[in-house]
């Protein structure tokens, strides 16, 4: 299979810029740097396009390193027919390649197998060459007792196993019967006897039926986590009439035989045969290839909503380089409290005991507000876990006494804050500092550059999927791991305040030449050009390449060093200085100005148009961040838990997650409400995201609560129509369940049946 060229058309490009993006990758250039700086080589492709392709490309060679395997092993027993080679190199799936070697695998000694070595086979050629054999007659000649087939029957059962075997590695039956199934299977899940107290959290799926093809994600991953725990069942039926379904499939498998006369003798054998084959061995691989087919879908759903929310969290905006007070609420065991300076560096940290049992509510707001004035403080990141609202009364409460104070709050995810506590890392960095007292450092720096700070944590933990234990932890590492690298390339790394967890994120650089940069900048201080850059030990002309244009220098030697522009394009300025007669830094914000000139004027052979245009965009808006505004949110006074929301009200949130049906909001209550897709906008919308992204500040309207489930339903239409004023009670504990349907999109109780993922 010609690589270039199939990805080529997959991706609509043409084949020359999939060879020149291969050859890059294969150099060990990543996809950062190629979308950046090799546009010209490319033609343009986009970090997008450039993960599709190096997706596919790995897909691709993993298959053809699989397709050679099998190639040598079918050689290897003399059985490679120019006709197999054909349809073997043709194959473009690993499905459709592991049912063409299927009759080749060495398999374990099999019912086919034995009956061979009985000497039977021949009598399955007979009976299949020649239809008016009579079967009993014929097989009367094959009773061998010292092979084992004592008698007629004997004989006849083991070449039905040998024809059956023959179908069930036929790769054109096998493969039409597959999308048969897959268009009309239908998946009926039920409760296990006597299980139906333990998968109360299932209940959604206690007796439900749909389409195969038509599961989303999120209800295929709770089916399939409801099976491994035991407690369901998971039957697929080739069709809604499952006894007509199996019998006209039966009859496909008898037609592949060519049986349409039952008359003669041989026929009535061979579609009982038939029959055997589809219900014994194609519909029991089947069966277990279209439950896999549907698992794997859904998992890589799943991780692309993983991603595009992890995305969306770390481009969230920051608060800045402000100094910042992190409060990581508790209870019991008391409120952490770090202090740390505009650049992350700790400054002071404290325990304060407001709650109960201690309740020192006045002396916790003097020590708040002394920490404060001591460092001018400027914002105070709450974290919104047990305790969060009380805390942030608290806060609220010495901003009131202490109006002299010029300080903000703000709630934020602490989404594994005590993992990243817990560490190595953390350990590292904070050697001589209390576990406890990490998490608070960590929720005051997420809120001053989310992005620096989360990427110390192990992205499944930051909590933004669903069923992420249930999916491939291989693929969702790596899908999670690109999602990291394109955001901290995309916004580029100050090289003089960067931590080693987010330099190793770099293009281009490792865990040990970041741990190097930051210990080469430890003893001999800040880097004042990106020249500087390569006395660092081990880092290559190549790392150099790969990195230098995402790292930046802030008030250093040369303002492009701050920029985005790569050290190997700087001669192009030089030209665009030459000919313009100003100096860099004159040219640096011009917008006015530099959209006066020619990008054309100054491309050479080294760099074409693409980099030119870049280049001056750049200058414009020198190391501009992509991401937005940074916004706060404030939720409404007295509304802390679930009790005290009324239907009809209308608050602030923020949207903590986003899946295939709706949105997730935080809106102060330690417990998420869903806005229903069938609710996020006026208009219909076909994906979530087409209306809001994970970090959004929103205004949500309560059409629904129920206390005793924890259940939250909001809308963000203008015109929310709310639920009738009892479905605000809480619902009673026990109730009639009626059967369950395939859920309807507007219907805000089935909405919550999806969401069991997130717990």
């Amino acid at each position: 299979m010609d690589v270039c060229q199939h990805i080529a058309q997959e991706l609509a490009i043409s084949p020359k810029q999939v060879q020149a993006a291969i050859a890059l990758l294969d150099e060990g250039a990543t996809v950062p740097f190629i979308s950046r700086y090799r546009k010209e080589a490319t033609g343009g492709l986009d970090d997008s396009q450039l993960r599709q392709l190096e997706e596919r490309l790995y897909y691709l060679r993993e298959l053809n390193d699989r397709r050679q395997t099998i190639l040598d092993s079918i050689r290897s027993q003399d059985k490679l027919t120019p006709e197999l080679e054909l349809a073997i190199n043709g194959a473009d799936t690993k499905t459709l390649l592991e049912d063409l070697y299927l009759p080749y695998k060495p398999k374990r000694r099999t019912k086919a197998q034995i009956a061979r070595e009985a000497g039977l086979e021949p009598l399955a050629d007979a009976l299949l060459a020649d239809r008016t054999l009579i079967p009993e007659r014929c097989a009367a000649g094959f009773i061998n007792a010292d092979n084992g087939v004592a008698d007629v029957a004997a004989a006849l059962d083991g070449a039905r196993q040998i024809i059956m075997e023959r179908i069930s590695e036929d790769a054109e039956l096998l493969a039409k019967l597959r999308e048969r199934i897959w268009q009309h299977g239908i998946v009926h899940a039920t409760v296990q006897t006597g299980k139906e107290q333990a998968a109360e959290k299932f209940k959604d799926y206690f007796d439900y039926q749909e389409a195969i093809r038509k599961i989303p994600s999120h209800r295929a991953l709770a089916l399939f986590r409801g099976r491994n725990e035991d407690l369901l069942s998971l039957t697929l039926k080739p069709d809604a009439d499952e006894a007509a379904a199996h019998q006209l499939c039966a009859q496909f498998v008898a037609q592949h035989l060519q049986v349409t006369d039952t008359n003669r003798p041989a026929d009535a054998w061979l579609a009982e045969t038939a029959r055997f084959a589809w219900k014994i061995k194609l519909f029991t691989r089947i069966d277990v290839d279209l439950k896999l087919q549907l698992r794997e879908a859904a998992e890589l759903e799943a991780i692309r909503v993983f991603a595009h929310n992890l995305k969306d969290l770390l481009l969230a905006a920051p608060a800045g380089p402000k100094a910042t007070m992190g409060l990581d609420p508790g209870i019991r065991t008391g409120v952490k409290v770090a202090v740390v300076d505009a650049t992350g560096k700790v400054l002071a940290t404290d325990t304060i005991y407001p709650h109960p049992p201690r309740k020192q509510w006045d002396e916790s707001i003097a020590s708040l507000a002394k920490l404060c004035q001591q460092h001018h403080v400027a914002l105070i990141s709450i974290g919104n876990g047990t305790g969060s609202r009380e805390t942030d009364q608290l806060v609220a409460d010495m901003m009131k006494l202490h109006s002299g104070l010029s300080v903000s709050k703000v709630m934020v995810s602490e989404a594994g804050a005590s993992v990243y506590s817990a560490s190595e890392l953390a350990a590292k960095e904070f050697p001589d500092l209390d576990v406890t007292l990490r998490g608070a450092v960590s929720i005051a720096r997420r809120l001053q550059d989310p992005l620096a700070e989360l990427v110390k944590i192990d992205p499944k933990a930051i909590g933004v999927g669903q069923y992420q234990h249930d999916v491939n932890q291989t693929q969702l590492a790596r899908g999670l791991n690109v999602v990291v690298e394109d955001c901290v390339n995309a916004v580029g790394v100050d090289v003089n305040t960067a931590s080693v967890a987010l330099l190793k994120q770099v293009s281009g650089l490792t865990s040990s030449v970041s741990e190097n940069i930051v210990a080469f900048r430890d003893a001999n201080g800040p880097f004042s050009n990106r020249k500087q850059l390569k006395k660092v030990p081990r880092l290559g002309d190549k790392a150099y390449e790969q990195a230098a244009g995402f790292l930046r220098i802030m008030n250093g030697d040369n303002p492009l060093d701050a920029s985005a522009v790569h050290p190997e394009a700087y001669p192009v300025v030089e030209a665009i200085i030459a000919d313009t007669g100003k100096p860099i830094r004159d040219l640096m914000g011009q917008s006015g100005f530099l959209r006066t000139l020619s990008p054309s004027k100054y491309t050479n052979d080294h760099f074409g148009l693409p980099t030119v245009t870049d280049i001056l965009q750049e200058l414009e808006k020198p190391g501009r961040d992509p991401r937005p505004e940074f916004k706060s949110v404030t939720f409404k006074a007295g509304i802390e838990k679930i009790s005290d929301l009324e239907v009809g009200m209308r608050l602030e949130g923020v949207v903590t997650n986003v899946a295939n049906f709706g949105a997730f909001v935080d809106i102060g209550v330690h417990q998420d409400g869903l806005v229903h897709i069938s609710q996020l906008s006026d208009t219909f919308i076909k994906d979530p995201r087409d209306a809001v992204k994970t970090g959004d500040r929103v205004t949500v309207k309560v059409v629904e609560v129920d206390v005793d489930r924890k259940r939250i339903a909001l809308s963000m239409k203008s015109d929310a129509v709310v639920a009738v004023a009892k479905t605000a009670r809480p619902a009673p504990t026990t109730k009639p369940s009626p059967k369950p349907q395939a859920p309807v999109q507007g219907s805000m109780a089935n909405a919550f049946a999806k969401a069991r993922g997130k717990v």
